[in-house]
């Protein structure tokens, strides 16, 4: 087949930018060229795995240090509010991030016609939650990779995308999706009047964004997806069963305690890593467990004065590395902890704190995948017990093998690579 070059726009945050790369990757080893249109901060991740990248202003100009740290303190801001409810987030944080996102898309407006003229893709392959007008109208199929929660595309039987409802919870929806429509409706006016700018027709009441009528991607697993009113079209939406990337190999270093106990792992993502007190506090419960750690407390490892002899941190993990060596992990419900641990056939501890996250951390604990975890109410004895009671269930350890099987069989990154090089053509 004839080389084709396809450009990959994930939005400027960790588990988009690097689920990305996993396709991406599976691309190039197909042949093809790879390229990355990127918030400038994120230029050297890419660059990192070997990948043309190129700048896309996200925001007003800024210093790249300022600009990589960006919304890492923006969540940092929003620490109180991650002890709220998440439909008692959406007048703080998630008001906050939509206008945030919105400003995002008028900025890339800015730039985004001129690298694609310059990249010249066959295909682009956009994860993020907004529509950027002018990747629709350049002339060349585009793609829209959904690597949150699969309710991100709405359907009126399933909880409300950020919501972190069950399933069952049918009231509960309708009060998220009101009170969701009545504090969006300003920053959606405001998207509104950007998209006729742009020759663009409105979206409907919070909606920012549309399905591709070309190929969506949903990096969801089947086994823990929604029983939806209207089943998403095959012909356009296609489940990748999880996207993991190739990392360098991890080795597990020496406890001077615990040598043999279980491996527990421990990661908030790349944001979630500054709210160092409850990290403490999970430091200091699991030094006194039969446990051995690792624990990621990104970029304040400084902060850490005292570590028990059988927890281990660092600055960052090659996830998908450390995973498939651990027996459990406690993380926030962002997309690729939560699908790695699926596809690995981990169980894990879910401690939400916003986005997407609320959604995964209920689908874990209906779905029998893992325990659902209150974020900053609970004692050292609690979160003990939860992590025993999910190494002790031999019915949630049979369910994870089952649904790992399934994932790795799928095999998200090929299956992707395959469905984009058959859209090039």
């Amino acid at each position: 087949m004839t080389p084709r070059t396809f450009a990959f726009f994930p939005e400027a945050a960790y588990g988009p930018a690097l689920n990305s790369v996993g396709i991406a990757q599976a691309v190039q080893a197909r042949g093809h060229r790879a390229v990355f249109l990127s918030d400038p901060g994120f230029i050297g991740v890419y660059e990192g795995y070997g990948f043309e990248a190129h700048p896309v202003a996200l925001s007003e100009p800024m210093p790249p240090e300022q600009m990589a740290k960006f919304w890492e303190d923006f969540i940092n801001g929003h620490i109180p509010n991650f002890r709220k409810a998440p439909i008692d987030q959406l007048d703080n944080y998630v008001k906050d991030c939509w206008s945030a996102i919105v400003d995002s898309a008028k900025w890339a407006q800015k730039d985004l016609p001129g690298v694609l003229a310059r990249v010249a893709p066959d295909v682009v392959c956009v994860d993020n939650v907004i529509l950027f007008p002018a990747i629709k109208q350049f002339g060349r199929p585009w793609v829209r990779i959904i690597s949150c929660s699969e309710n991100e595309i709405e359907d009126e039987a399933i909880p409300p995308h950020l919501s972190g409802m069950s399933e069952h919870d049918h009231e509960g929806h309708a009060r998220f999706r009101a009170r969701f429509a009545e504090v969006i409706r300003p920053i959606h006016d405001d998207f509104n009047a950007f998209l006729a700018d742009c020759g663009e027709a409105p979206y409907p009441l919070g909606q920012f964004f549309e399905a591709s009528p070309y190929l969506n991607l949903l990096l969801y697993p089947e086994p823990v997806k929604f029983a939806r009113k209207v089943p998403l079209d095959p012909a356009r939406f296609q489940y990748l069963e999880g996207c993991v990337r190739e990392e360098a190999p991890y080795e597990v270093p020496a406890f001077a305690r615990n040598a043999d106990g279980p491996l527990i792992y421990v990661s908030f993502g790349s944001l979630g890593a500054g709210d160092t007190e409850l990290l403490k506090r999970i430091v200091a419960a699991l030094g006194q467990s039969r446990f051995r750690a690792l624990v990621n407390v990104g970029d304040y490892m400084a902060e850490y004065t005292e570590v028990p002899p059988n927890v281990h941190l660092a600055s960052w993990f090659p996830q998908p590395s450390v995973i498939p060596q651990v027996d459990l992990a406690i993380h926030h419900g962002g997309n690729n902890s939560f699908t790695e641990c699926l596809y690995f056939g981990k169980p894990a501890i879910v401690m939400p704190y916003v986005w997407d996250g609320h959604d995964n951390a209920m689908r874990v604990e209906e779905t029998g995948h893992g325990r659902r975890f209150p974020r900053y109410d609970w004692e050292a004895a609690d979160l003990i017990a939860a992590i025993e009671s999910c190494l002790a269930d031999p019915a949630m350890q049979a369910r994870l093998a089952a649904t790992s099987a399934h994932m790795r069989a799928a095999d998200g990154r090929q299956k992707a690579a395959r469905l984009l090089e058959a859209l090039a053509g």
